[in-house]
């Protein structure tokens, strides 16, 4: 394979990371992937066309070899369980960008919505102010200052910010972490957003499918790129709530309110529930992304039918 379809995906056996793999694959990419240990990964990521390497994303040296020849690096790679998230996810990302910028390699970042703050509420753009009032927002907006700074000198990067994951394979994340539980039958659903308040949703497949999609059109990018993902744009709150009654239609399911107190009492003790409280005000404040700019480039954004997306990710989670 030539350099310019090798890729090298940190966190592929992470949501993003693996469906950004999985169809880099399929398109006919030479993908490699850092594990500590490869042969602990799933039969079905040991089978899935992936080059497995030992490394690991906190050694520079690891992804510097791993990352020879590539010509893009997705950095989807979060430490495990999210322990001491704060202190190791910018050295991970340091180490990514001078990889990329030794082999000549594009940086791809999944964003968030977490970068920005009240002042830039409700509809985000692309350029919209980063003032966000929450630690991991601060550090979501040093790392894409990072990011451009690396870009500025040289080393391409594209971001494709997204609102909040869920599919058949993510992981810590609102979905399957707070409205539904996994590994057992829908019966409830505990809401985390107040009512009335719209809120948008993003489906992994989706989110690694536009990813992939630009980078197909990676030469015409800027070296600086940001898009917006628009999504399943829930405007009330309800739409999300019908569609996992409808995927469990036959059940009696009951819709209570997400356990706030709980999570705050827990959340000096679990590291992910710390993370969650600290998002709330995502659910009580509407954020809505506008998708222009992919429109512009790709023509339309992919975008798997809310009923069929929801299925899917309750049958993946084992809830249905």
């Amino acid at each position: 394979m030539t350099t310019q379809h090798t890729a090298l995906v940190l966190g592929a056996t992470g949501g993003v990371g693996g469906e950004v793999a999985r169809r880099l694959v399929a398109r006919g990419w030479l993908v490699r992937a850092l594990n500590r240990n490869p042969l602990t990964v799933s039969d079905a990521d040991a089978a899935s066309g992936i080059l497995w390497m030992k490394g690991d994303a906190m050694s520079a040296a690891d992804v510097l070899a791993a990352a020879e020849g590539a010509s893009v690096i997705v950095h989807a790679v979060n430490p495990p369980g999210y322990r001491n998230w704060g202190k190791l996810v910018l050295p991970m990302l340091d180490n990514t960008i001078e990889a990329a910028r030794a082999v000549g390699a594009r940086i791809v970042l999944p964003g968030t919505v977490y970068n920005f703050g009240p002042d830039a509420f409700p509809e985000l753009r692309e350029t919209s102010p980063q003032n966000p009032t929450t630690v991991k927002g601060g550090i979501r907006v040093e790392m894409e200052g990072r990011l451009r700074h690396a870009a500025d000198t040289g080393v391409p990067v594209l971001i494709v910010r997204a609102g909040d994951f869920f599919g058949p394979k993510a992981a810590n994340n609102w979905f399957s972490q707070g409205l539904v539980k996994p590994n057992i039958p829908v019966t409830a659903i505990s809401y985390p957003g107040k009512q009335g308040v719209g809120h948008q949703w993003a489906y992994l497949p989706d989110v690694a499918e536009t990813m992939v999609q630009l980078l197909e059109k990676r030469e015409a990018l800027d070296r600086f790129a940001v898009f917006h993902m628009e999504g399943h744009w829930d405007a009330d709150g309800t739409a999300m709530i019908a569609a996992i009654q409808a995927a469990a239609a036959g059940r009696k399911i009951k819709v209570g309110k997400f356990p706030w107190l709980v999570m705050r009492l827990l959340s000096p003790f679990v590291p992910l529930f710390r993370e969650l409280a600290e998002m709330r005000y995502l659910w009580i404040t509407p954020t809505h992304m506008s998708n222009d700019r992919i429109k512009a480039v790709l023509g339309r954004e992919p975008r798997t039918p809310l009923p069929v997306a929801v299925r899917e990710t309750l049958i993946g989670m084992g809830s249905l």
